[in-house]
């Protein structure tokens, strides 16, 4: 039999299928937060039942069910593990949208609603490549693992993190393949990393006309954030060969993100996204409190960045910082010239799609969990249409794209 004919002509028959199962899993609401993924796991777990394929629960938390299944080929060999995420961002005001955000509306062309891109196409993407592989297991050799996990979008802690830590010889694997919103012209390899830290500064405060009794809480606060923006100056130094993969592919990252997505690869970013301080505008505040959201990129840590806000914060002394140790992760990065990466490179062109460049993620995926233990890593998956804005959709003919090639790549690899 030949496999990649096989796969190409299941993808080609059950289109309609693959399309509606898209649509029906984005009209699942999964919201994260509030963080229940029942009924959208309930709809991954029907589906690969109605294909005849065993699968099943697994989770620490009952309102974050994991849909977790894993076959052995017919020869021994390597162990593959397919991930995809279930939980998507809230839709945020349903006034914004164009329709209703849960609509999973398939029209000209696209599929559409919250988390499509972020990251159901993917986890679809995920879903029918077990499916195909499980039909062709006698020609394979080795293992493939299915992980579609709950809580990615809050960090993990139940859901990736929970299974490779909790199951590790069924779900730690090999090497791991991730179909999270990464634009069809990359294969990412890395990804920076997060530092989330919270401030609080405070003072006595006083009435608005007596200034000369207390510091304005509010006041220090802009100071301290400007500081802290200095940290974006920090020179981060990468290893050769991380540094070339960037320089090589910061076209495909800037046509694919934006111009200027390349620039900030390499360096550390600060973001001020929460501030709240104030009672009244006649009060002169007493209080103030903001959080901040770092990317580190690779080659910083966690202890060089604390070690300067700790240097930063010292000119403060009303202020205090708390690192949110369970949003933060270090910057992770797998070969960029591993096995994997050539498969998927080779998969792609022969599907007559220009040869993705190997690049950083500037966001955060579940591929740290798998990275941080060792795993080789990488993502391929669609572009991020409007994700985490209003008016989130997915081609269908990018879907489908994905979805061959995570088939052929994981075949590929699985020795067919």
């Amino acid at each position: 039999m030949n496999v990649r004919e096989q796969i190409l002509e299941w993808v080609e028959r059950d289109r309609e299928s693959i399309i509606q199962f898209l649509s029906g899993f984005v009209a699942t609401p999964s919201p994260n937060p509030p963080g229940d993924t029942r009924d959208a796991a309930q709809f991954v777990l029907d589906h690969l039942k109605a294909q005849q394929v065993p699968a099943e629960i697994r989770c620490a938390k009952d309102w974050l069910p994991n849909v977790v299944a894993s076959f052995e080929g017919a020869q021994p060999g390597r162990h593959l593990v397919l991930n995809g995420h279930i939980d998507v961002f809230p839709a945020g005001d349903a006034g914004t949208w164009s329709r209703d955000p849960w609509s999973g509306a398939v029209e000209d062309g696209k599929v559409h609603g919250r988390g499509v891109v972020d990251m159901k196409c993917g986890t679809a993407a995920s879903i029918w490549t077990y499916i195909y592989l499980y039909r062709l297991r006698e020609h394979l050799s080795g293992r493939l693992a299915l992980t579609c996990v709950s809580d990615e979008e809050t960090g993990g802690t139940w859901g990736a993190k929970w299974l490779v830590e909790t199951f590790p010889e069924e779900f730690r694997g090999d090497c791991m393949l991730n179909g999270e919103p990464s634009v069809p012209n990359m294969v990412r390899f890395g990804e920076k990393g997060t530092l989330r830290v919270v401030f609080e500064i405070d003072t006595p405060g006083a009435h608005a006309a007596y200034t000369h009794q207390s510091a304005n809480a509010i006041r220090l606060a802009s100071r301290l954030i400007e500081d802290l923006y200095g940290l974006e100056g920090i020179e981060v130094r990468q290893e050769p060969g991380i540094r070339q993969a960037l320089l090589n592919s910061a076209d495909a990252i800037n046509a694919g993100l934006g111009e200027g997505a390349a620039d900030i690869l390499s360096r550390i970013t600060v973001s001020v996204g929460v501030i709240q301080g104030g009672v009244k505008i006649n009060m002169l505040p007493g209080h103030c409190h903001f959080e901040v959201d770092i990317r580190l990129p690779i080659g910083a840590t966690h202890a060089m960045l604390i070690e300067k806000i700790e240097q930063i914060v010292a000119r403060y002394p009303q202020a205090r910082f708390t690192p949110v140790w369970t949003h933060s992760c270090e910057p992770t990065h797998s070969p960029p010239d591993h096995e994997m990466m050539g498969i998927l490179k080779r998969t792609v062109t022969s599907l007559g799609m220009p040869e993705p460049a190997a690049a950083v993620s500037l966001g955060a995926t579940d591929a740290k969990h798998w990275r941080q233990r060792g795993v080789p890593s990488y993502v391929y998956g669609c572009r991020p249409t409007n994700m985490a804005k209003a008016d989130e959709w997915v081609s269908i003919e990018e879907h489908l794209h994905i979805v061959r090639t995570h088939a052929l790549a994981a075949a590929a690899y699985l020795g067919a």
